[in-house]
């Protein structure tokens, strides 16, 4: 009774379209569960994430959940999750996300699931690193562990948000590293992002990675940015 009285008070609201949820809602409404533009990448050879990075890194499969367009509902969604405290906006997509990767033949190899770092002072100031958030997601959904140490950020970058593609390589170029390679020898990791723009960031993580023996790396996110809006 008393849940049910705050939420009379302050009701919870879809990040996306911002209309209140019913009770079995949780951070998005069944409208735009249904209704938010996925790109299904996951299910295309060669589509356009997995083309960010030819001639760049070798990337196994790439997808990204939602299609981004300046002012839309998927834009709203990810400003609620990196700057307005909703991380479990993250878990919820990962979870939504999951279940459709799970299911497709290029990710069933996958072993273990790493989501792009924040450095410690943003983390301090946001609270939470929203890939993070979405890693969670999809590791309940995938039945897949996580790992949110073995990759870090020895400094803090600026913002990618306002950069040029070249600006932001020479921003994240060598400000990854990874920890106890030895446990990740031979694996498939599945790196993850909130969005990806340019791939600038990606690319380091996974080049980062790639000096590990063995190892394949595969990437996620949750939304797509056209090369129209970059």
């Amino acid at each position: 009774m008393l849940k049910d009285f705050f939420s009379l008070l302050f009701p919870q609201v879809c990040a996306a379209c911002g209309k209140a949820l019913y009770k079995e809602e949780q951070s998005l409404c069944m409208m735009c569960v249904y209704k938010l533009p996925k790109t299904d990448f996951h299910e295309e050879k060669d589509n356009p994430v997995e083309k960010v990075f030819w001639g760049r890194v070798q990337v196994v499969a790439g997808a990204s959940y939602y299609r981004f367009a300046k002012g839309g509902s998927v834009q709203h969604l990810i400003h609620e999750l990196k700057y307005n405290g909703q991380w479990e906006v993250g878990v919820t997509i990962g979870n939504l996300y999951g279940r459709e990767l799970k299911n497709c033949e290029r990710f069933k190899s996958v072993d273990l699931i790493v989501p792009v770092p924040l450095h410690k002072r943003k983390i301090r100031v946001r609270g939470y690193n929203q890939s993070e958030a979405f890693a969670q997601g999809l590791s309940k959904s995938m039945n897949l562990e996580t790992n949110f140490n073995v990759l870090y950020r020895d400094s803090n970058s600026e913002t990618q948000t306002k950069k040029k593609r070249f600006l932001r390589w020479g921003n994240v170029e060598t400000i990854f590293q990874v920890r106890d390679e030895i446990t990740l020898q031979g694996k498939h990791i599945l790196l993850v992002d909130d969005v990806l723009t340019t791939g600038a960031t990606l690319e380091a993580c996974v080049l980062a990675l790639q000096r590990i023996p063995n190892v394949k790396v595969s990437v996620a996110t949750i939304a797509y940015v056209s090369r129209s809006f970059r």
